[in-house]
């Protein structure tokens, strides 16, 4: 049975890999996420290889193995239900859900979640927007880019929000920058390090950071 440490690495892994194209984590991004030494990380990343979790690369970065990435499926899967729950039926904002996610994720069954799931009507995001695996260990993803990628003129909706920071979720929902919401890009600057959108139905507008706009992906609606 992993420990809570052993699987909130493997979480962690998983969730950095999606944002590599690589695949190959590197030490230090790991030891940042999990707000440890890069010490510290090194030694658990040696453990995690040692039973066969992770493919670790000295001077290079770690990788999950397919027994790793089971792990990773399955508490991402209770991480995201769990924020499911406790935003549509305990009424918690969406900007609060992460933090106790975090600690029951590690102390129920499997067989609460699936129970949890069918109760919630199997939702297939979370209140981010991110996927949530199924019972059997698949998941999909929308094709999605980077709002600070796309052309100013397109039109585009919100389709995940890839930080949890509560600040930036409160922030966001302030500007109505949440899953299922319309906008028009209206500018986009890496020289200037802003983009404004504006809200198709409401039409205010809102500026963010060129770096937290690469957190907002997007689809064309």
């Amino acid at each position: 049975m992993p420990t809570s440490t052993v699987e909130q690495y493997i979480k962690i892994i998983y969730t950095q890999q999606e944002h590599l194209e690589k695949g190959v984590v590197p030490m230090k991004r790991l030891s940042e996420a999990m707000g440890v030494t890069p010490g510290t990380a090194t030694t658990m990343v040696k453990h995690l290889s040692d039973v066969q979790l992770v493919t670790y690369h000295p001077r290079q970065g770690v990788l999950l193995t397919a027994k790793g990435e089971d792990l990773a499926l399955r508490m991402l899967r209770r991480h995201r239900l769990i924020e499911a729950f406790l935003e549509q039926v305990l009424g918690y904002d969406w900007s609060e859900v992460h933090a106790d996610a975090e600690r029951l994720e590690h102390a129920v069954s499997d067989k609460f979640i699936d129970k949890l799931d069918r109760y919630l009507g199997y939702p297939e995001v979370d209140p981010h927007g991110d996927p949530i695996p199924s019972s059997s260990g698949s998941i999909e993803s929308a094709v999605t880019v980077p709002l600070n990628t796309c052309t100013p003129g397109r039109r585009v909706r919100i389709v995940r929000l890839l930080d949890d920071d509560p600040d930036f979720l409160v922030c966001m929902k302030d500007y109505m920058i949440f899953p299922g919401e319309d906008f028009i890009l209206q500018e986009s600057s890496a020289v200037a390090g802003t983009v404004t959108v504006e809200h198709l139905r409401t039409r205010g507008s809102a500026t963010v950071g060129y770096g937290l706009a690469g957190r907002i992906l997007v689809a064309e609606p």
